[in-house]
């Protein structure tokens, strides 16, 4: 028996199956004491290593989906934004607007949370597998305006345009010219009622043309981005004065 049990855990090793080797013991003992069938013992083993294999997919996919940093819905602070409808945010964690290949826009000013909501929503579909990536809009089209440049334009718009889900942040904070809008409009295009996309910006609709330096191509933007949408408009304090507000307090309270 001894020789036969070293000979597995040689086997489990030289497979690289690890869970199964930690979990071999406790598994023959309860194999033992429920008087298990084998197939019944392979499949409790086994489990042990598909659960690992899953949490490392999921790691993987968050990974990947380059997200500013790690935070999850249940981190975020609805008390403080009341103009936020929770439901519909825990709705949008369903991924059903993936599945419609509908996009989602947060519109506000600085520091509501829109990066927050829509990271949140990121890392829910790349914990179920969906391939999701996060862009801040400069960096976004840098990397188009670069690529234009080296003749591989269409190489680099097919690998933003495969993701399930695409969070692209910050439209609006920095003036986009004539031409970049252009290649920012053949994503969109591409994307369009294929994939998802969801977009943060602070700015309203109307100035649109003004940031994209194109009426034209701004509405053409706004056109495809806006027909199979939902729009989060959201009115409040920033998180981000409300902290510095908060530690001001707590100096003066301290004094």
């Amino acid at each position: 028996m001894n020789s036969s049990y070293n000979k597995l855990v040689k086997n489990l090793e030289y497979l690289k199956l690890k869970q199964m080797v930690l979990h071999l013991d406790e598994t023959i003992d309860f194999m033992t004491k429920n008087e298990l069938s084998f197939t019944d013992t392979m499949i409790k083993l086994t489990d042990y290593e598909i659960d690992m294999k899953e949490v490392n997919m999921v790691r993987s996919m968050v990974k990947v989906g380059a997200f500013p940093h790690f935070k999850e819905i249940k981190d975020f602070d609805f008390d403080f934004q009341p103009s936020i409808n929770k439901q519909q945010i825990l709705d949008f964690t369903t991924l059903r607007f993936i599945e419609q290949k509908e996009n989602i826009v947060f519109l506000g000013t600085s520091g509501v949370g829109k990066t927050h909501l829509a990271t949140a929503i990121g890392i829910a579909a790349a914990k179920k597998r969906t391939s999701t990536y996060f862009i801040k809009c400069n960096d976004l089209i840098l990397n188009l305006k670069k690529a234009k440049l080296e003749n591989r334009l269409e190489t680099r718009l097919k690998h933003y345009a495969k993701y399930k889900l695409l969070i692209i942040d910050e439209i609006g904070y920095l003036p986009i010219d004539a031409e970049d809008a252009k290649l920012f409009f053949q994503l969109i295009d591409m994307r369009y009622e294929q994939k998802s996309t969801i977009l943060t910006t602070n700015a309203s609709f109307k100035t649109w043309g003004e940031i994209f330096q194109d009426p034209k191509i701004a509405n053409a933007i706004l056109d495809r981005v806006l027909h199979h949408a939902t729009v989060v408009n959201i009115i409040g304090d920033s998180y981000r004065l409300k902290d510095h507000f908060n530690r001001e307090n707590k100096v003066q309270g301290d004094k």
